[in-house]
């Protein structure tokens, strides 16, 4: 019942800007800590980003100062905004949060940054 659908991602050139949206169904999204993740071809999955429940937001030093995670808990959806794109962001972007000690992801969304 618990449902995450990513959308927004495609293909831009690097120093481009893209807004993923992550829209929630099935759980108390204002109460949730809700975070963005990413997996290159090869690569095992990584964080992004991080929101608390009060909006406060972490990142790792990869994205820190490009990208952007927000909520709006008027349509239990989050976002992540990235700027200044680079080709080693090109990923399938995963939405996700944790309910009752157990993750929950999206199916996920690609983006494609171009050199």
């Amino acid at each position: 019942q618990v449902q995450l659908v990513e959308s927004g991602g495609g293909l831009v050139q690097a120093g481009g800007s893209l807004r993923l949206s992550c829209a929630t169904s099935g759980f108390a999204f204002k109460t949730n800590v809700m975070g963005w993740y990413r997996q290159a071809p090869g690569k095992q999955r990584e964080w992004v980003a991080t929101i608390t429940v009060d909006g406060v937001t972490v990142y790792p030093d990869s994205v820190k100062g490009r990208f952007t995670i927000f909520r709006d808990n008027a349509k239990n959806t989050v976002y992540l905004q990235m700027n200044n794109l680079k080709p080693e962001d090109t990923a399938d972007y995963y939405c996700a949060t944790a309910l009752r000690g157990t993750n929950y992801w999206g199916q996920g969304t690609q983006v494609t940054v171009s050199s």
